[in-house]
């Protein structure tokens, strides 16, 4: 059985019904419209202390946090806003293939929702716990980002507070530069209360293939070629070594082949070491959305024995999954203040006419492997992107992803290379991690114009931090 929401109660609906439940009138949602008035309560509350000089704000989250844990991150002694009751789903069409929810519900939350009526979010990004606030807020890419960009581009409306107390709703037609700028502004413009957002059909089980490249060159033409082949689903790529590049792609399936049992990687097998060894594979549908949790990709290499068998069974359930990997790392994040430079986790979304250049380079240079690379369409241009940062994208990119690289050697810092080079090639380097730009280089990627017309719209007495001042803080 099913529930299929709507307003503040739930309806029972069997996942094989025939008729889907209708959702809730809009703006008809009295238990979430108190939620988000006692939030409103308290910003006003804040913003009057922060007219007055408080220290700024941050946000108190039902999730685990999917910032790379940092010791001198100052938002650690901050006083935090509660907003951990905003974590329902409001309504779901099944017909119309949306669904409202509030900005806490994770994303496989959704697909338990969603999937029994045979649909999914556009976007659905790779860990379990990943909210859909978060991804908006902050960013998301998956192998499907190649057609539909991230979550946010699948959105249709916002709910959100200013830090006045007011709610704004936008939309594309409906303020619609608030409604843009919202994503990438990482909670320092309003705090998003729900999200109206577009689902697509979704099949139970999804069917893998594994394409194996010697040579950077014949891998970069499959990915290409990939993109224009309508009867893929789903693509990505999973480098092992500069001569051991797969191309993952991956079609929806009603069922595996008589006989074939698909693959289970929750436990003790490893998903992204299977791309080493298979030419195909089957999973089903969630097993494939959230093939990287138990991992956390691959953080679970920098535990020593954690990817052996007989280690697993005797401390995989205390361990395994991205929300344990990530609590642990966060409650063994005071130790990294003794580390001068903590390890490389980063995504950087490099120019589509550029990843060569960073190949060579990225080869040379960093030689860290496993690297995680999908490929990443704009629907249409992200305003909090500079014009002239914006020009050098062109509108296609690929994400190339690296976790876990160690930052150890003399002379070197692999974070502030990246982010260099990043620049360089006119790409765009996520926030989540080590940021090490200087004030003026930072507002030449983003554009400082647009984000201060919005912040002073949405919070005039800068009670949340300033964009640049959330993540460039310097060691204590």
């Amino acid at each position: 059985m099913d529930a299929a929401t709507t307003g503040s109660g739930t309806t029972p609906v069997s996942s094989t019904a025939t008729q889907a439940p209708a959702p809730a009138p809009a703006g008809r949602f009295p238990e979430h419209d108190a939620r988000v008035a006692r939030i409103a309560a308290d910003l006003r509350a804040r913003a009057s202390a922060g007219a007055a000089g408080g220290a700024p704000m941050s946000l108190g989250k039902a999730a685990v946090s999917h910032f790379v844990p940092n010791p001198h991150d100052p938002r650690h002694k901050d006083k935090k806003l509660d907003v951990r009751a905003l974590r329902e789903v409001l309504a779901f069409d099944p017909a119309a293939r949306t669904m409202t929810a509030e900005p806490g519900v994770t994303f496989v939350e959704l697909v338990k929702r969603t999937l029994p009526f045979g649909l999914i979010p556009k976007l659905v990004p790779e860990l379990e716990t990943i909210t859909i606030g978060g991804a908006v807020s902050g960013c998301s890419v998956e192998s499907m980002s190649y057609k539909y960009g991230g979550f946010h581009d699948s959105c249709l409306e916002y709910e959100a507070l200013s830090t006045s107390g007011e709610v704004v709703r936008c939309s594309r037609t409906q303020e619609p530069e608030l409604f843009d700028m919202l994503h990438g502004s990482y909670g320092t413009l309003g705090i998003l209360t729900a999200l109206t957002f577009e689902l697509i059909p979704a099949q139970p089980y999804v069917h893998l293939e594994y394409v194996r490249h010697a040579r950077f060159e014949d891998f970069e033409a499959a990915l290409d070629a990939a993109q224009r082949d309508p009867g893929v689903d789903f693509i990505d790529g999973i480098i092992h070594a500069p001569d051991e590049l797969v191309l993952c792609l991956g079609r929806f399936a009603e069922a595996p082949p008589a006989g074939v049992r698909p693959s289970n990687y929750r436990f003790l097998d490893i998903f992204y070491k299977s791309t080493r060894t298979r030419s195909e594979d089957w999973l089903t549908t969630p097993d494939y959305l959230f093939r990287y949790d138990t991992e956390c990709h691959w953080l679970t290499r920098t535990l020593p024995g954690l990817e052996r068998r007989p280690v697993r069974l005797v401390l995989g359930k205390l361990l395994l999954g991205s929300t344990r990997l990530l609590t642990w790392s966060r409650r063994l994040a005071p130790l990294l203040k003794f580390k001068r430079k903590p390890e490389v986790v980063v995504d950087v979304f490099i120019p589509g006419k550029r990843l060569r250049d960073f190949w060579d380079w990225y080869v040379k240079t960093v030689d860290f492997w496993p690297l995680w690379v999908v490929p990443y369409r704009l629907p249409r241009p992200y305003p909090w992107v500079a014009p002239a940062q914006a020009a050098q994208g062109g509108g296609y990119y690929v994400d190339c992803a690296i976790y876990g690289k160690r930052n150890d050697t003399p002379g070197v810092d692999y974070s502030q290379a990246l982010e260099e080079k990043t620049y360089e090639l006119g790409g765009i380097k996520t926030l989540i991690s080590q940021n090490l730009y200087t004030r003026e280089r930072f507002w030449q990627i983003y554009d400082r114009t647009v984000y201060q017309r919005i912040k002073q719209r949405m919070d005039p007495a800068g009670v949340l931090r300033d964009l640049y001042d959330k993540f460039n803080f310097k060691k204590a």
